[in-house]
């Protein structure tokens, strides 16, 4: 697999709470926040490893057998969250690259973000 993405954010949650939100996005309960444009598909876990790393499946169908890797660390009572994107084959051309990065930047560190009230 080839890494063709990567970045990491604090977040004020703890791990566990992190690692559940990924485990379960599409939870309707009091923090709903993975909301999916329309040429994105829900995630499915591929495996994960609790509370420090989960596995999805692409949101886009275009990259169907790409992966995202999420690694959960503690930190001053929150926690670090890191992305990497990985593309079974050839990765994306930079256009395609540029929107997979910004969309899961304002999923996880804007979307997300916010349900923990910042």
């Amino acid at each position: 697999m080839i890494e063709y993405g990567n970045r990491a954010n604090s977040l004020p949650a703890p791990p566990s709470v992190v690692w559940q939100d990924l485990v379960e996005p599409r939870s309707h309960g009091a923090r709903p926040w993975l909301r999916l444009l329309s040429d994105e598909l829900p995630p499915r876990v591929i495996e994960s490893e609790k509370p420090s790393r989960v596995v999805w499946s692409s949101l886009w169908p275009t990259r169907a057998n790409d992966q995202i890797v999420f690694e959960v660390s503690p930190e001053n009572g929150g926690s670090v969250l890191r992305f990497r994107l990985l593309a079974v084959g050839d990765p994306p051309d930079g256009s395609k690259t540029g929107h997979i990065r910004k969309r899961l930047n304002h999923l996880l560190f804007a979307d997300l973000r916010f349900t923990y009230g910042q």
